[in-house]
């Protein structure tokens, strides 16, 4: 199908109960109908257009998440640039990315049904213009005061917002079976963008003599511009796609919404606040270490695990993956504790690792929860599953889940803030991390996997 051309409608085995029906098509790349759930659609024709829409998402995804953490790596050179700025400063450097984006997931959520996914991925990716070239500009002026640079901080924020519309037009391509591994390595690729800016930034702003810190937003900019044209290229935008403010309202009331939410704290919160605080918790922590060689690890670590959380949810249910998924964290918590008390890095690293692992595992095993969850407590006044519903409220839930579990990624580096400066030291904020990983077991446990629980029989 040409850009321009009539839309691409697709003839499912029974096309009257299909998702996605409009009585009149609009022009543009509109696919009309949608049924992945219908074996011989998938087969023929389905999983060729969502593998297609995958890729370019994917892409596009780690772009946004290469930008929104940029911060995270740029504050460790910042003193060598000649910013005077205090340790808490780099801390709110760091931490208001992730204010902003997790702020901008519940309306980039609701963008996919208004304009299309394929129309919001192109405009989402040319948004990420702004924080890259932002960054390159002021960062070469070591006379910006703090209250610009957190702005400009702060515009990175849009790139964390691009996971809730990625993540829920995707979630409507793929059918039931599929859907933990599609958006496992959805979120993965998104994920990966951590990893890779905190690898290849601190290489190539030291390329040639000196600090030539602005390249950190100025190496960003093609390859936004070549996420856009892909997009424009090589995806669709489906009608099926339809999480309304309606269906958001219906999935907002429900408790599930709201436990699967604090659960995501946990897991992508964490991933998200130690990715985004590690450079620096090294750098402040043992000041030996050179922080390019090694802070990357933990994302990278973090966000090629995602996908097998996912993958292994399909397999035995999500709650318990995320179960097993907290108390491996916790146990990483402890164990860096005790590594900060013995004041050995290569013990702190290496529980480190374990804790993004296990935390990367957990991201994809709460959000599997989700449409396992919705299809199984969705149901009309007949006590009858409503499938369509159940999908509706589930891919808005995935944008609640998704911008409550950002939010992580402030009051991780903030925690760790506070704990330096009033009691000098980590420890604190890492015990009071721990707790919280214990209260998230037992709620996945109670809820979800308890004996004699109302979805104690079903393998959420």
């Amino acid at each position: 199908m040409t850009l321009e051309t009539r839309p691409e409608v697709v003839t499912p085995r029974d096309q009257a109960s299909a998702v996605g029906t409009v009585e009149a098509p609009r022009r543009g790349r509109w696919i009309d109908v949608w049924d992945p759930e219908d074996g011989a659609f998938w087969a023929a024709k389905g999983r060729r257009v969502a593998r297609r829409n995958l890729w370019p998402s994917i892409f596009a995804e780690f772009l946004g998440f290469s930008v929104w953490q940029l911060w995270s790596i740029v504050v460790v050179s910042l003193p060598a640039a000649g910013f005077g700025y205090t340790t808490d400063q780099m801390f709110w450097l760091v931490a208001l990315p992730s204010l902003v984006g997790a702020t901008l997931r519940l309306p980039y959520t609701f963008a996919v049904p208004k304009f299309g996914g394929r129309n919001w991925t192109i405009v989402s990716a040319l948004l990420l213009l702004i924080p890259a070239s932002g960054l390159a500009y002021f960062v070469s002026r070591p006379d910006t005061p703090f209250w610009l640079m957190a702005l400009v901080a702060a515009t990175a924020g849009a790139g964390g917002g691009n996971f809730a519309s990625s993540m829920t037009n995707i979630s409507f391509f793929f059918p039931e079976r599929d859907k933990g591994f599609a958006l496992g390595l959805n979120a993965a690729g998104g994920n990966l963008g951590v990893a890779v800016v905190q690898f290849f930034v601190p290489i190539v702003i030291v390329i040639g003599a000196g600090l030539t810190l602005n390249r950190a937003g100025l190496m960003w900019i093609p390859l936004i511009l070549l996420a856009a044209v892909l997009a424009w290229r090589l995806m669709d935008n489906l009608t099926a796609a339809t999480s309304s403010f309606k269906a958001s309202i219906a999935a907002a009331k429900r408790p599930h919404t709201w436990v699967i939410s604090f659960l995501y704290i946990g897991t992508f919160g964490s991933f998200i606040g130690f990715g985004a605080a590690f450079p620096l918790l090294i750098k402040t922590t043992f000041p030996e270490i050179t922080v390019a060689h090694i802070a990357f690890l933990g994302a990278l670590v973090g966000s090629v695990s995602r996908p097998f959380g996912g993958k292994l949810s399909d397999v035995v249910g999500g709650a318990w993956v995320t179960v097993c998924a907290f108390v491996v964290m916790g146990a990483g918590i402890l164990s860096a504790i005790a590594a900060l008390h013995a004041g050995s890095f290569t013990w702190f690293l290496l529980s480190f690792l374990v804790l993004f692992v296990a935390s990367g595992a957990g991201n994809g095993s709460t959000y599997r929860m989700i449409p396992a969850v919705f299809r199984q407590t969705t149901r009309d006044l007949d006590g009858k599953p409503e499938p369509i519903r159940a999908r509706r409220e589930a891919a808005a839930c995935i944008g609640i889940a998704s911008a409550v579990g950002a939010y992580g990624g402030f009051l991780v580096p903030r925690g760790f803030a506070m704990s330096t400066g009033q009691y000098g030291s980590l420890v604190p904020a890492l015990y009071t991390f721990c707790g919280f990983y214990v209260v998230c077991l037992l709620v996945t446990y109670f809820c979800y996997l308890r004996r004699g629980g109302p979805l104690s029989q079903e393998r959420v």
